[in-house]
């Protein structure tokens, strides 16, 4: 009978830690960014809507090449991320976790914009009257009202996470305990030949994808008329 190994569940474990640390970190970045992009009237507005999408289009071997360029450690980034106490970025969780938050962002980023164009702007121009100061309209009126963009943007991003393998693998390589995420176990599996544990694991993971995608169609409904 197959069942999970002590490196499965730590697979499961670091890949489902990364998830939440990215939307945790992705909804505070992409929610002022959001509504910057709706109010700001730049004209880098259109090429920065491009490059946050850019995820969305390139292969993960792209993004993962640069990364890996980017995390080598004679580079500036790499530097500036020891100066500030990150340690090396290159085949470790924290160059996951950054490789993975600009990989997501896109994912995170979209329906949190999407629902602030939604927004009723007569709410918050009455507020304004009444005295309310820009962060006062933001988190008493802006939040509440986007709250099924924020909860999509967060389902989306974390099922999006959680399902990297490209990006992961060229940055974190294999290490178990460190950079070894589900995707990876399954791939390290598959090129064993051990088909049965690879079976397993990529079973539980069409699982719990198939929830997280039901739970959005299941719970966005509900949200809007909240």
């Amino acid at each position: 009978m197959v069942e999970f190994s002590n490196a499965d569940w730590q697979a499961i474990w670091l890949t489902f830690k990364l998830a939440a640390a990215v939307t945790f970190i992705l909804l505070i970045i992409c929610t002022p960014l959001a509504y910057w992009l709706n109010k700001t009237k730049s004209i880098f507005k259109g090429p920065l809507i491009a490059l946050f999408a850019l995820p969305l289009v390139l292969p993960p071997s792209v993004l993962g090449f640069y990364f890996l360029l980017a995390f080598a450690p004679n580079t500036w980034f790499s530097q500036a991320a020891l100066a500030l106490g990150f340690g090396q970025l290159a085949f470790s969780f924290t160059g996951l976790l950054i490789a993975s938050l600009i990989y997501s962002l896109p994912f995170v980023l979209q329906p949190i914009y999407n629902a602030m164009q939604s927004l009723h702007t007569g709410s918050l121009d009455a507020a304004a009257t009444l005295g309310a100061g820009p962060l006062d309209r933001f988190f008493t009126l802006v939040i509440p009202m986007i709250k099924p963009g924020l909860f999509t943007g967060a389902v989306l991003g974390f099922a999006h996470t959680l399902g990297e393998f490209g990006v992961v693998l060229m940055i974190g390589g294999n290490i178990p305990g460190e950079t070894q995420l589900i995707s990876v176990q399954i791939y390290e599996y598959v090129e064993s030949l051990e088909y049965g544990k690879a079976h397993f694991l990529s079973g539980f993971m069409l699982i719990v994808s198939f929830i997280i995608l039901w739970l959005v169609y299941k719970l966005q409904p509900s949200r809007v008329h909240e």
